[in-house]
C-alpha cells in the first residue's frame, strides 16, 4: 500500500462530516486542520519524550496520553468517538501525586534543566498551542468541553512532570528574576 495518494496535492484533505457521516473535502489551512495538526505535533513530541524516559510508569502514562491525543484528533476530524471526563480526572490525580513530591514554587521558573525535563517543557508549550487552536475552532463549531479541559490539564501535568524529572536527578530549578 502506498503512503501517498496525491489527493492532498491541491491543499485539501478529507474528513468526516459528523452530521451526515460522509467524507468532506476541507482546506488544509482551516482552523480544524490547524487544531488537528497541532494535536498531532504534540503527540509526536511526546513520542520523543517517551523515547528519552527510562521510567516505566512515566512511559506507560505517556503512551496512554498519546492514545488520548489520537482520540482527540479523530474527534476533531469528525468521528463520533467519545472522550471521557475520567481522562482529565486521571491527569488531575497524577498531578496531585506529583505536586506532593515537589517543593512549593515561590517564583516562576525557567524551562529547562535535564534533557528530558526540557523536552517535557517543549511538549507543554505545544499542548498550550493546541489548546489555543482548539479554543479558536470552538468559536466556529461546538467542541466538547471535556477535550478543552483535558488539554488544559495536560499542559499543567507536563510542567509538573518536568519539575519531577529535574528533582529526581538533582537538577536545580532556575528561578526567573524580573529586572
Amino acid at each position: 500500500m502506498a503512503i501517498y495518494t496525491k489527493r492532498g496535492d491541491r491543499g485539501e484533505t478529507r474528513l468526516y462530516d459528523s452530521g451526515s457521516s460522509q467524507r468532506i473535502r476541507i482546506s488544509k489551512d482551516s482552523l480544524r486542520i490547524q487544531a488537528i495538526g497541532v494535536i498531532d505535533e504534540a503527540n509526536s513530541y511526546l513520542g520523543l519524550c517517551l523515547s528519552l524516559s527510562e521510567d516505566k510508569k512515566v512511559r506507560r502514562f505517556l503512551t496512554n496520553i498519546q492514545e488520548d491525543l489520537f482520540r482527540v484528533g479523530a474527534i476533531l476530524a469528525g468521528t463520533k468517538l467519545r472522550f471521557s471526563v475520567s481522562k482529565t480526572l486521571t491527569l488531575g490525580k497524577e498531578m496531585d501525586r506529583l505536586e506532593k513530591s515537589l517543593p512549593v514554587l515561590k517564583n516562576f521558573i525557567l524551562p529547562g534543566g535535564s534533557l528530558l525535563a526540557a523536552n517535557f517543557q517543549v511538549a507543554r508549550a505545544i499542548i498550550r498551542r493546541a489548546e489555543r487552536e482548539v479554543v479558536a475552532l470552538s468559536s466556529l463549531e461546538p467542541i466538547r468541553p471535556e477535550i478543552l479541559a483535558y488539554l488544559n490539564r495536560l499542559s499543567d501535568f507536563l510542567f509538573l512532570l518536568a519539575r519531577k524529572v529535574n528533582k529526581d536527578i538533582g537538577v536545580q530549578e532556575q528561578p526567573w528574576k524580573s529586572k
